[in-house]
């Protein structure tokens, strides 16, 4: 079983803070054997740490977490970004037109752009795997409905910390029961609902510092771009 951080942000998302190098540090300090970025409707981060991730000792997912109109998606394996503005539908099929798996992040959270409130259950079973686990839920109800419904519709279910800093990478994991160390192969077994999830929550001090900071970088960059 392969220990998977499906779930983090670079200082390339509005709201992360640290560089590539750091985030894999991290998940090679905690034991991690893959780790993919999935910075805000960005991939540029992700492809460079799906391209050093070796030298860490990590296999490198590639993906993004991609704003659609419905609310946030996870997109693994791409090679190029996935616009946002797209309908749910649309976006599932940019993922898989690419072969990329779609993992529905924190649906249950309307206020952290949970899909449920825009779409219906029988769309949101549309993704390929739901995220059951999300370590940044100030409560676990939203997790629980998460894990019910994937249940309840035999869909695979994924972990992940959703680190906005690199201290909080693996605070949630997916175990994978994959046939090689390798990106298809994870991919493979998660699609295939080979996956357990375990983890724990972001300490809510920490999730406070990060919505605070995230909400001064969107400003300071709104400003500078007054000015571009």
């Amino acid at each position: 079983m392969l220990s998977i951080e499906l779930h983090v942000h670079s200082e390339l998302s509005y709201d992360g803070r640290d560089p590539v190098d750091l985030i894999l540090e991290q998940a090679k300090g905690v034991g991690l054997d893959a780790i993919a970025i999935t910075d805000h409707d960005e991939i540029e981060a992700s492809l460079e740490a799906a391209e050093r991730a070796p030298e860490y000792g990590l296999v490198g997912i590639p993906g993004m977490e991609i704003s659609s109109k419905a609310g946030h998606v996870l997109g693994l394996g791409l090679e190029e970004e996935v616009p946002p503005g797209l309908s749910f539908e649309s976006t599932l099929a940019a993922i898989h037109a690419q072969d990329g798996l779609a993992v529905i992040p924190h649906p249950f959270q309307e206020s952290r752009h949970g899909v449920i409130a825009r779409i219906s259950r029988d769309e949101l079973a549309e993704g390929d795997a739901i995220e059951v686990y999300n370590s940044r839920l100030l409560t676990g109800r939203a997790n629980r409905q998460a894990e019910r419904f994937a249940r309840s519709r035999g869909l695979p279910m994924t972990a992940g910390s959703d680190a906005h800093i690199s201290e909080m990478v693996g605070q949630a994991v997916t175990r994978v029961d994959a046939d090689e160390r390798s990106v298809d192969a994870i991919l493979a077994a998660v699609r295939d609902g080979r996956t357990s999830v375990e983890g724990k929550r972001t300490p809510w001090h920490i999730s406070v510092r990060q919505a605070a900071g995230g909400a001064k970088r969107r400003f300071r960059n709104g400003i500078v771009g007054l000015f571009r």
